[in-house]
């Protein structure tokens, strides 16, 4: 049997923005911020441990990078650092020396195998508590728990060239969400919006705490990269 919530994402319409509506207006918000309020006494200690950590293995505790999230809006979204310094232009440098690396950045936006990623990074990222502090870009309105996963400024050309593009501007992006639950990073840029666009097809109270459950599941399997 799947373990994905979607099967098939091509029953899903390619393009068009879904409708949001009921759940989506109101009560999505409202969970947000149930849930990150009762989750701050937990995640404050925690988040600052890691910070700490960061700062004593070299550099800033925290990485904030801008993001593009509802309706094209950026904003600034954070996390705990798990990269070395100069990540950019480290990327740079791997991109233009070896075609591998760059076809694998062209396809996914992603490294498998990141050498940028600090051994205490690694850490953080297989358990998920680098992604803690984006808590706060879910309390102030900028993210929800539940979304499509933000991308950053100079990704939106190429999403913006997909059909499924418009579902993502729709939404508040997420911490977690259907793809990084179905995929858990494993998916190229064009299925993923094709997972943003299944996600708001059928947005709801259920699929976010199925999405929740799955999420839970992976953190304690320590399964992210």
């Amino acid at each position: 049997m799947s373990t994905t919530l979607y099967d098939d994402l091509s029953v899903a319409p390619v393009c068009g923005v879904p409708e949001i509506r009921g759940y989506g207006l109101w009560g999505k918000r409202a969970f947000d911020l149930f849930i990150v309020l009762a989750m701050v006494p937990i995640a404050l200690p925690i988040i600052g441990l890691a910070w700490l950590l960061t700062v004593l293995d070299g550099g800033s505790g925290f990485f904030i990078q801008k993001r593009v999230g509802r309706d094209g809006q950026i904003f600034r979204c954070w996390k705990v650092r798990t990269m070395v310094r100069d990540a950019d232009d480290l990327l740079a440098k791997l991109i233009s020396e070896d075609g591998a690396i760059a076809g694998e950045w062209q396809r996914s936006q992603k490294l498998d195998c990141d050498p940028r990623v600090t051994p205490l990074g690694h850490i953080l990222r297989k358990t998920s508590i680098d992604e803690l502090p984006q808590l706060w870009n879910v309390l102030t309105g900028e993210m929800s728990l539940i979304g499509p996963r933000p991308f950053t400024p100079d990704q939106k050309p190429l999403y913006d060239r997909l059909p499924t593009a418009d579902a993502y501007y729709s939404l508040r992006p997420g911490i977690s969400g259907l793809w990084q639950v179905d995929c858990r990073n494993h998916a190229g840029f064009e299925e993923r919006a094709r997972y943003d666009h299944a996600y708001a097809a059928g947005l709801s109270f259920w699929q976010d705490l199925r999405i929740i459950g799955r999420t839970i599941g992976a953190v304690c399997c320590a399964t992210g990269k």
